[in-house]
């Protein structure tokens, strides 16, 4: 079995998100990146497959600029095999990336393709939905738990009303969720060890995509500020306010 999982280098979860001052975008210069969150997971979850042996080979690849190619090393690190980058200059909506992602399927040929449930910069959570309509292949978004058996997956699924267990066939789409398992730290040897796997680089224009963006962004702004709180010297002051001011009472 091959699994091929996709990463995306974002702002680091950790960084406080700085709007450029004419507004046409998020400050990114000079910003600690790195993996998206989620995709993490999803590397880890096929690494784990894998060392159960019922995997033979993990593929990582990226979509992006030429500082993208950071997460497939980090991915190689913690236990991909090779790395693919697809180099792009510029903003990737979803529906480009799948049909990128559709090609190197198409060449690639895995049984499963795992990525994040959705990146945290744009919360879109499409490129795995819409892959699988383009591949014509089973989905099983939100993915808190998988079990591989024989040709058939059977996944757990975040819901609104609490799991859901479903059982798709194989090749598949899976997206994965943050609670799926607790992704692993490289280690400096496997992070030396990872200079020395292969990279596979490929432009995008070469597999034949549009990636030209279907959406015109207008301005980007903060959210306004929370007002401050008040104090009230005591309970009928407080329902006053909340009976006449507030009106929730």
């Amino acid at each position: 079995m091959k699994i091929l999982v996709a990463v995306k280098r974002v702002i680091d979860y950790n960084v406080q998100i700085r709007v450029k001052e004419d507004g046409s975008g998020i400050a990114t210069d000079n910003v600690k990146m790195s993996t998206n969150p989620p995709d993490d997971n999803a590397i880890e979850e096929a690494v784990k497959i894998k060392e159960a042996g019922k995997a033979t080979e993990i593929v990582a690849i990226t979509v992006g600029e030429e500082k993208a190619q950071e997460t497939v090393r980090k991915a190689l690190a913690v236990g991909a095999d090779r790395g693919i980058h697809v180099k792009v200059d510029g903003i990737l909506e979803p529906l480009a990336v799948s049909k990128i992602l559709q090609k190197v399927v198409d060449k690639e040929k895995p049984d499963l393709v795992f990525m994040g449930k959705q990146a945290i910069d744009d919360d879109c959570n499409q490129t795995g939905q819409m892959l699988s309509a383009l591949l014509n292949w089973p989905q099983a978004t939100f993915a808190s738990k998988i079990e591989v058996k024989d040709n058939k997956l059977e996944v757990t699924r975040e819901i609104d009303e609490g799991l859901e267990t479903i059982e798709i066939n194989v090749p598949a789409i899976v997206t994965c969720d943050l609670r799926l398992n607790e992704p692993r730290y490289a280690s400096l040897p496997n992070i030396m060890k990872a200079k020395k796997k292969p990279i596979e680089e490929i432009a995008a224009s070469d597999l034949g995509v549009d990636v030209a963006p279907r959406l015109e962004q207008l301005k980007v702004e903060e959210p306004p500020k929370r007002k401050a709180g008040i104090k009230v010297a005591n309970v009928a002051e407080l329902v006053q306010k909340l009976k006449n001011e507030a009106k929730v009472i």
